[in-house]
């Protein structure tokens, strides 16, 4: 059997990890380590490699509790014995690690989306077409207020945005997530990146996505 390798562009940035970032923060690495830790915001953001929660919010190792899938979905609570990632993970951070925060990212041009709005279907799909069909929802709502548009490039923006209200709204048929927002232990919030300006949505009390002011 072939040695097994490691690509030259991980291994490149390992060794800057270790040469640069890891001596800077080696303490802090030593604590999370030894206390474990306690993030205090679960974000489920899309898998796009163009958005790192991480960089957007600027955060430490130990600060997000993040979980990527494909157009950043909550999917409904399904309990029926299956594989469930997002749900797992979900579970784990809210019952396990009390995060108080959860955070819905999305992002502008998002693929997933995209796909959805045009109707796009891979015959070959064995995941992909059924991980988005919760969408479907979202696009219902934003041709109901777009019903005369034929602009694609408008209608997925405005999909965008549905969908990340869908998947807070799906977040709340989780009953652990329902028992700790009722108590006040626990918030859900909604945001959009924006890949070519760095531009941040957030939604308001008002259910609209508001730009956020930064020096």
């Amino acid at each position: 059997m072939p040695k097994r390798s490691m690509p030259a562009d991980l291994s490149d940035g390992f060794n800057r990890f270790r040469a640069e970032l890891y001596p800077r923060q080696h303490r802090l690495y030593e604590t999370l380590s030894d206390k474990g830790q306690r993030p205090h915001t679960i974000v489920i953001a899309c898998c796009d490699s163009r958005v790192d929660p991480a960089q957007v919010f600027d955060a430490r190792p130990g600060e997000l509790f993040v979980v990527r899938n494909v157009a950043n979905i909550v999917p409904p609570c399904e309990i029926d014995g299956a594989h469930h990632g997002v749900s797992a993970a979900l579970e784990f951070a809210v019952r396990k690690l009390e995060v108080p925060n959860i955070l819905v990212l999305g992002h502008r041009q998002c693929g997933g989306v995209n796909a959805c709005v045009c109707g796009e279907k891979d015959p070959e799909s064995l995941f992909i077409d059924q991980w988005i069909e919760p969408i479907s929802e979202a696009l219902a709502d934003a041709k109901a207020e777009l019903p005369e548009t034929g602009d694609i490039e408008r209608l997925s923006e405005r999909t965008e945005l549905y969908s990340i209200r869908r998947s807070m709204e799906r977040l709340m048929t989780y009953p652990f997530i329902a028992e700790q927002v009722e108590a006040g232990r626990l918030k859900i919030h909604g945001a959009r990146f924006g890949i070519a300006d760095g531009e941040l949505e957030w939604l308001t009390v008002d259910n609209d996505f508001t730009q956020v002011d930064h020096q």
